[in-house]
């Protein structure tokens, strides 16, 4: 892998990491496009620059998770059920990253979603309106959509927030809850990849680790500022035609 391979992987990473489309589907298909193979290493190197995406969204929302001990008490009941079945399915989960299923991942999310805004979602009827109000119930259901996103292609971000529009919450308290649910999610996946694959990094793979970090960082601080602004205002279902047709994509390029 080149440092300009790791820069744009880093910026790939940033943009979707917390759009809900699938980061780990655009990052197979981009270091296809890019001719990276899918090793160990990069396995694991596109997993460690989500670190740059998580101190994005800590940095946003650093006041209210520093002080809002009760809103940290519902994001870790939510952390509970990917927690546990992610320490228990790793390998299995492992071996789930083929072209197939993030293809059929990012097709039949897709449909969820043009479903869920068509025929489930009301704004008219939204009962959470705020983080602050999420109940302990609701953040335990969340958490077991979001544990969904174990499956590549998916998105964390896109099985969260469908699991809190269903439950009541308006678009924006379901993408805001999902931002505050990656904090622990994925320092957890994060650091528990790296402590699992640290003999994959030699010396010159830490530069291009840094420098995808550092660019994930950015793209998701204005992926997320951009997304939060985006739901104030409009649906969910442009993001389910692109996961479609990013699956046909994905479809053509590997099978």
């Amino acid at each position: 892998m080149s440092l300009l391979s790791a820069v744009i992987l880093g910026i790939v990473e940033g943009i979707t990491e917390f759009l809900p489309i699938s980061s780990t589907g655009h990052l197979i298909l981009t270091s296809h496009l890019l001719g990276i193979p899918q090793d160990n290493f990069t396995k694991t190197f596109e997993v460690a620059i989500q670190s740059g995406a998580i101190l994005a969204v800590a940095i946003i929302y650093m006041e209210k998770l520093l002080k809002d001990m009760e809103v940290w008490k519902r994001i870790l009941t939510a952390f509970i059920p990917t927690a546990v079945l992610g320490f228990l399915l790793y390998k299995f989960i492992k071996s789930l990253f083929s072209p197939l299923i993030v293809s059929a991942m990012l097709i039949l999310w897709g449909v969820v979603f043009i479903i869920v805004e068509k025929f489930f979602y009301d704004e008219h009827r939204v009962k959470v309106r705020d983080v602050d109000e999420v109940s302990y119930g609701q953040a335990f259901i969340i958490g077991i959509f979001q544990s969904l996103a174990m499956i590549p292609g998916t998105s964390r971000s896109g099985s969260t927030i469908i699991g809190g529009m269903l439950l009541g919450l308006s678009r924006k308290t379901a993408t805001e809850f999902t931002f505050l649910l990656a904090v622990p999610t994925m320092f957890a996946a994060t650091g528990y990849d790296l402590m699992k694959n640290m003999h994959a990094f030699a010396s010159q793979n830490w530069i291009h680790l840094t420098a995808g970090f550092v660019v994930s960082f950015v793209f998701a601080y204005l992926s997320v500022r951009w997304l939060l602004n985006y739901v104030s205002r409009n649906s969910f279902i442009p993001f389910g035609i692109y996961r479609i047709a990013i699956g046909v994509i994905f479809l053509l390029f590997f099978l």
